[in-house]
């Protein structure tokens, strides 16, 4: 029996890092599961099996309705703020304005950024005694107020803030980027026809762009929930657990309350909610390449 070389020499290049990957990511999304129906603590306890009893602690604790209501706050504002801004830039920057360049560095800049650092910048920034208040009141404007950070109401609008202002040039260089590949005779026939700028982009533009929307809306809707070293380093959950998500919940309860099982059933929540926007993306995929063979 001859081998072919050639065709089975990439997949052995390959295969290590992906039984690698496979054992370490789906390994560990089964080892999560089987602790979530476990009556786990401090360490891990599988002789204790306790069924869904931990997910039913769950959704009975005011703390993860709280994680929840937040999640949905931060992941409306934090998606529809980025995209908002990210298509007026793009927008902006498909004029050909001059300085475009750096413009683009300016704005792509956030994203070099690791959450951490843009919590941590933005927690300065608020802060009422270091930041833009003391700033005003320093300059003469001394019944300028601007505490959201220290009202537990108001604290995860500071998360979005903050979340906005990374987010927002990563999706400007994707609206940009289907902008850029976008015939330009398609504007200019419009243009013939005596169609307005804002008309084009709307009526025209903006719906061929659908597909770079979708894939927006996907990756930013996956980031706003697996959202915890932005939160942990402007607010750390406060003040309380009033900007908890549940990704904080899950770290609080498995690492400092020595609550495993529990940590665990919300990490398994927190999977399914991904994979709901997931799949469903990627059945709609290979159901339009199935269909296009």
């Amino acid at each position: 029996m001859k081998i072919n070389l050639e065709t089975w020499l990439p997949k052995l290049v390959i295969s290590p890092a992906f039984v690698l990957g496979f054992a370490f990511i789906y390994g560990f999304m089964v080892w999560n599961g089987v602790l979530s129906v476990t009556g786990s603590r401090m360490l891990p306890n599988y002789d204790e099996f306790v069924g869904l009893s931990q997910y039913q602690r769950l959704f009975e604790m005011d703390r993860w309705w709280v994680a929840l209501k937040n999640l949905g706050i931060f992941s409306l504002l934090y998606v529809g703020g980025s995209m908002l801004i990210g298509m007026l830039l793009a927008i902006f920057l498909d004029q050909k304005v001059r300085g475009e360049g750096a413009l683009r560095i300016v704005y792509l800049y956030p994203m070099a950024l690791s959450f951490i650092v843009t919590g941590t910048a933005w927690k300065w920034i608020l802060n009422p005694s270091l930041g833009l208040e003391k700033l005003m009141h320093d300059l003469g404007w001394s019944s300028f107020h601007f505490d959201w950070l220290v009202q537990s109401d108001l604290a995860i609008y500071c998360v979005v803030i903050a979340g906005v202002w990374q987010s927002a040039g990563f999706a400007m260089a994707l609206f940009l980027a289907g902008l850029r590949g976008i015939d330009d005779s398609i504007i200019k026939a419009a243009q013939i026809d005596g169609a307005s700028l804002p008309r084009i982009y709307w009526r025209i533009l903006l719906p061929i762009l659908r597909p770079v929307v979708f894939s927006t809306v996907l990756v930013l809707a996956h980031l706003s929930i697996k959202s915890f070293d932005l939160v942990m380093a402007l607010t750390n959950g406060g003040p309380g657990y009033a900007t908890d998500v549940p990704a904080t919940f899950m770290y609080v309860m498995s690492f400092t309350r020595g609550q495993i099982g529990l940590g665990a059933a919300s990490a398994t929540m927190m999977l399914a909610t991904v994979a709901a926007i997931v799949v469903p993306y990627l059945y709609s995929e290979l159901r339009a390449k199935a269909h296009d063979r």
